[in-house]
């Protein structure tokens, strides 16, 4: 019987060859974009949790609660971590990380720049990152011990075995290879290529500030830790340690939670990557159910046809639940070449699917899970396809249908129309929020950043850059390659230094509360960046020496702090007073999308990192920068010439947005695609339901144009009730959407008029062809009857 079954599904496929491809089409295409998604989604569920420990792994986080608000940060102090181990026994280890920087990696006449971290030892035991070579216990044992990754190994040392090799990192001290590490795994949130002991490794004390936070705490707890006790014990621990953190409550996040909910509003958990996961898999579920749709518009509008088969079946004595079976085999016999047809476009599409997500996906056809879940999901398709189809023609009765009598009513509203005016509902949801996403991109890159962004360089300071500097910055200046140069603490696109402290007086908490960003400069910031000053002047130690203890606010904190008069007052740190020598415009360095916040620019010789370079834009940049290569070789010459342009790293503020509006725009795109075929299956059956009566109204003089019009009214009627459902639930959706972004756009009504006007002249398009092809067809084969 099932071999029967499938004989009759392949001859219909054969017979009807337009609608076969339509539906395979359809379905292959919808089921292709759910398959990227689950992709997708399976990486980031799978994030970090290959580690060994992950379900006892947790990073430390700090929580600063005052009588307004409530703020966190996972950077802490560096005694915390071993406060926390030697001082309750629910802490089975601990181990910190400072942040990632570029070494220069000499061997021999090999120079190579690698991104690496410092770590306290325990966190090659503490996570699962295997060694090909080395033991992860002591691998950091040693000061002057490097773990490196087998990338890196094969750059510095080719085919000869790294270990007990000797390297020299920034020209300066040498270590010894100890271990090589396997490659990183794509799903997970540590990106680096070397890992350094932290100075004092396990004393956990090389940095004895409980004022200072500068590392990242991760600890594992003893697998029967009660987290919720654990968070209670240590609230105060900050607190015991130093007045400077009297608002300050310690607490243990999950580290398996940290990539999908990290996200926290007024000192709580509210969200994060999760919710563009849920939104991707509503997604996925909506273009695989229109998938399904077009199946079953397309498989009812061929109902006259396997009307009188299913007739002479039942005459035959075939229960209803046989038809049921074959219309359902039929059913998953399409899905599963669609399904065939879906993983090619799956594999054609992955390239330029992981360039866009910034990921590196692939179906890994060797691992039998994944056929069982293809399996499963070619199942529930073909299922959720066929089902109505199957309950529908199967219930023809024989008599009517032998007849050719069956009822064809068009009622106003069917289960046809309605799955249509969904689909098209959907796709209209999808394009206004495409609209409105690139809308609030646009509006948000069109904000004056506050400075000068065009021509602006950074150059990280390394090597002999520091001592060098001032001949490095007059070689530059008297090349006429810049107009301006100065130094910096960090990247000028980066809020990567904030703290508090800061006040009139030295005594008002609620001005010490107030969370700024922290800059330090050695001098002619202002000129460099192009900044607009309100009062007073910039820092410089050459003409002023007593700049050692002055600073520059922006306008921002001057209103916070309440300073009337700024320039030539003090503000103190603490008991330490600064002395305010300028005042300037705000400007972005955090989000383009929030209010700019409070910010200090002090004068320092040694908290410098970074180089910024005003090129000359009366001159071409390739010249310039050949000009400033050469001129940093001169004076730095163990190191390459590397820089970053500012504007582009500004735009990468927009990468996440932007990424967000690319997908939607895609699966907009490939929802209209199959509504439409949706669309012409709804077309194609009306038509041939109503092909006498156009055949009558030919012959009576109506006119092809008139006869399109008539068919073609329907459907924009389907579109303009979709439009009415789409538009409230866009509307919606747009303003939770927006909440996020303090500096957003205003919705109006030309982005829902211009989708709407869309949809409805895609809908025409759509079914003109059929509206064309029924209008012009020989009234006398639609009139005659047998």
């Amino acid at each position: 019987m099932l071999k029967n079954y499938f004989k009759i599904a392949i001859r219909n496929l054969k017979v009807k060859k337009a609608f076969s491809v339509i539906n395979i089409t359809g379905l292959a295409v919808g089921m292709a974009g759910a398959i990227l998604i689950f992709l997708w989604v399976q990486n980031e569920y799978s994030y970090d949790s290959f580690h060994a420990n992950n379900k006892t792994l947790y990073k430390v986080w700090f929580r600063f609660v005052t009588k307004d608000y409530a703020g966190t940060q996972d950077v802490t102090p560096g005694p915390l971590g071993d406060a926390l181990k030697q001082g309750f026994p629910e802490v089975k280890n601990a181990a910190r990380i400072y942040w990632s920087e570029d070494k220069l990696f000499n061997y021999k006449d090999a120079s190579i720049k690698a991104k690496g971290n410092e770590v306290d030892k325990a966190f090659l035991t503490m996570f699962t990152f295997p060694l090909s070579e080395g033991n992860a216990a002591h691998a950091l044992d040693d000061i002057n011990s490097i773990v490196i990754t087998k990338h890196l190994a094969q750059k510095i040392f080719k085919n000869a075995d790294p270990i007990n090799q000797l390297v020299k990192l920034d020209n300066k001290q040498v270590y010894k290879v100890t271990g090589v590490l396997n490659e990183l795994p794509n799903n997970t949130e540590f990106d680096f290529e070397y890992l350094l002991p932290i100075p004092t490794a396990g004393a956990f004390n090389n940095d004895n500030s409980w004022g200072s936070n500068s590392y990242y705490t991760y600890v594992q707890l003893q697998p029967n830790a009660d987290i919720n006790q654990v968070n209670q014990k240590i609230k105060n621990l900050a607190k015991q340690h130093s007045s400077d953190n009297a608002n300050t409550e310690v607490f243990l996040y999950p580290f398996s939670k940290m990539h999908l909910y990290s996200r926290f509003e007024n000192g709580k958990v509210a969200g994060g990557r999760i919710e563009t996961v849920h939104l991707l898999l509503a997604i996925a579920g909506i273009i695989l159910l229109i998938a399904c749709i077009n199946f079953m518009n397309l498989s009812t509008a061929q109902s006259q046809k396997r009307a009188k088969e299913v007739g002479v079946r039942k005459v035959m004595g075939a229960a209803r639940i046989s038809l049921i079976s074959q219309f359902l085999i039929e059913s998953l016999a399409i899905t599963l070449i669609a399904g065939l047809l879906a993983l090619v476009l799956v594999q054609l599409c992955l390239p330029a699917f992981n360039q866009l997500t910034t990921k590196s996906l692939f179906v890994n056809y060797g691992d039998p899970l994944y056929w069982m879940a293809f399996l499963g999901f070619i199942l529930i398709t073909g299922i959720i396809a066929g089902s109505y189809p199957a309950f529908f023609l199967s219930a023809f009765r024989p008599v009517k249908a032998l007849k050719g009598k069956l009822n064809t009513v068009r009622a106003t509203f069917n289960p046809r129309k309605v799955l249509v005016v969904m689909q098209f509902a959907v796709a209209i949801v999808l394009v206004i929020s495409t609209i409105i996403i690139y809308r609030q991109i646009k509006f948000a890159q069109s904000r004056d950043t506050g400075y000068h962004i065009d021509n602006l360089a950074e150059v990280p300071v390394e090597g002999d850059i520091r001592k060098n500097y001032q001949l490095i910055k007059n070689d530059l200046l008297a090349s006429g390659a810049a107009t301006a140069m100065c130094q910096t603490s960090i990247d000028v696109t980066i809020d990567g230094a904030t703290g508090g402290g800061y006040s009139i007086d030295g005594s008002n908490k609620d001005q010490q509360n107030i969370t700024f960003s922290r800059f330090g400069t050695s001098g002619d910031f202002i000129k460099t960046m192009g900044l607009k000053l309100t009062g007073g002047r910039d820092i410089d130690f050459n003409a002023y020496p007593s700049d050692s203890v002055a600073c520059m606010l922006n306008e921002t904190a001057v209103k916070q702090l309440g300073l009337k008069d700024p320039i030539g007052n003090f503000i103190k740190s603490g008991n330490f007073p600064i002395k305010v020598v300028g005042v300037f415009k705000d400007f972005i360095i955090r989000s383009p999308y929030v209010n700019v916040g409070p910010m200090i620019v002090f004068a320092t010789k040694h908290w410098i990192y970074n180089t910024v370079i005003r090129f000359n834009p009366q001159n071409d940049m390739a010249k310039n920068l050949q000009v400033a290569e050469k001129i940093f070789k001169k004076y730095n010459p163990a190191y390459p010439f590397t820089y970053q342009f500012v504007d582009r790293e500004y735009q990468q503020k927009f990468n996440d947005q932007q990424q967000t509006g690319t997908l939607a725009a895609v699966f907009a795109c490939l929802t209209i695609f199959i509504s439409c075929l949706g669309l012409f299956g709804l077309a194609s059956y009306m038509a041939e339901n109503r092909a006498k009566e156009i055949g009558i109204r030919k012959v009576l003089g109506a006119s092809v144009a008139g006869i399109t019009q008539m068919l073609a009214r329907e459907f924009v009627a389907l579109v303009i009730i979709a439009i009415i459902v789409a538009v409230p639930i866009a509307w919606w959706a747009a303003n939770k959407w927006l909440q996020d972004f303090t500096y957003r756009i205003n919705i109006g009504w030309a982005t829902f008029a211009a989708a709407s006007i869309m949809a409805i002249l895609i809908a025409i398009l759509t079914v003109s062809f059929q509206s064309i092809k029924a209008a012009i067809a020989n009234p006398v084969d639609s009139i005659k009857t047998e």
